[in-house]
């Protein structure tokens, strides 16, 4: 794509980590696997530090979904039994993304979601961007910016998405879906903190025998986070998870947690692997290089049970 660019102390400004009170945007494919709920309930139990005006529902295809539009149709589902769960209407605050994958790296999926996204940006002041934390397919974020590119003088996009910038390849779930909203993305410029899964999420493991010491009969929150562990596998001998789309929310929370560094944007190579390629010119990013596991489960934990208080 060809956009202006934005000036690298701007962009070097917003990659700045947040203090105090941020606004925040949940872009979530949260039926394709058990680790957005985690996400979704850690940021809505944290208004000390997060405003979450508004949750999207992301496309995604695989074994859980018919198509990419099933997906999102079943993760605003899902979106809405979790805000239920919480007391929480999903009228006005949940909204479906795009129903189906960029074609190319041009043409926008319209949808409500994108519409939502692109209203808040633009009325978002100088001084207080709107964070956009997407832990799915980032389709919908890069219709908004093929829509509505201004909108990158107003947003943080926060993604969990590729793998570390030194593993061999970037060929990961929520790049893979949609590689066309992932180069949009990268090559726009908009100020993005990159969470990269293997070699960095990849350390957010727990058990069922965690979650249900900590989290069973902490509510109806806390016995439906259980359930879905529980239920993602018959056996859970000697096994533990990932709950990798914890970490996205958790560099909001606290960057400490999730430190990063400045680096030049990535580029997605055109092989059928996907990988990493590099450019000492182009536009700076922020990435996370390793998670304080301890300190964001422990962070979740408190929360819920202080929920059934």
């Amino acid at each position: 794509m060809n956009l202006p660019a934005l000036h690298t102390d701007f962009i070097l400004n917003r990659l700045s980590p947040p203090t105090g009170k941020v606004r925040m945007v949940l872009d979530t494919d949260t039926y394709n696997e058990i680790d957005d709920q985690f996400a979704i309930v850690h940021a809505l139990t944290s208004p000390e530090r997060l405003q979450v005006e508004a949750i999207y529902a992301a496309p995604f295809y695989n074994s859980n979904s018919d198509s990419p539009g099933d997906g999102m149709e079943k993760s605003y589902q899902e979106i809405g039994k979790i805000l239920s769960l919480l007391g929480l209407s999903p009228e006005g605050y949940a909204f479906k993304g795009s129903n189906r994958y960029l074609p190319d790296a041009t043409t926008p999926v319209p949808s409500e979601a994108v519409s939502d996204l692109i209203e808040r940006a633009l009325a978002s002041s100088d001084d207080d961007p709107l964070y956009v934390v997407a832990i799915g397919a980032i389709t919908n974020v890069a219709s908004a910016i093929l829509l509505e590119p201004s909108i990158r003088n107003k947003i943080v996009v926060v993604w969990l998405g590729g793998h570390a910038l030194h593993w061999p390849n970037c060929d990961e779930f929520n790049l893979r879906q949609d590689v066309h909203a992932a180069r949009v993305v990268f090559d726009s410029g908009v100020p993005l903190v990159l969470i990269p899964c293997h070699g960095v999420a990849s350390h957010l493991l727990t058990t069922l025998s965690e979650t249900e010491k900590f989290l069973r009969h902490q509510g109806p929150v806390g016995d439906y986070l259980v359930e879905t562990f529980e239920h993602c596998r018959k056996d859970h001998f000697a096994y533990s998870r990932v709950i990798w789309d914890m970490s996205a929310v958790a560099w909001l929370l606290e960057p400490n947690w999730v430190p990063t560094s400045l680096v030049h944007s990535p580029i997605i190579t055109n092989s059928d692997m996907c990988r990493w390629s590099f450019d000492s010119k182009r536009h700076f990013i922020r990435c996370a290089n390793s998670v304080n596991r301890d300190r964001i489960f422990g962070d979740l934990y408190r929360k819920v049970q202080a929920l059934n208080k």
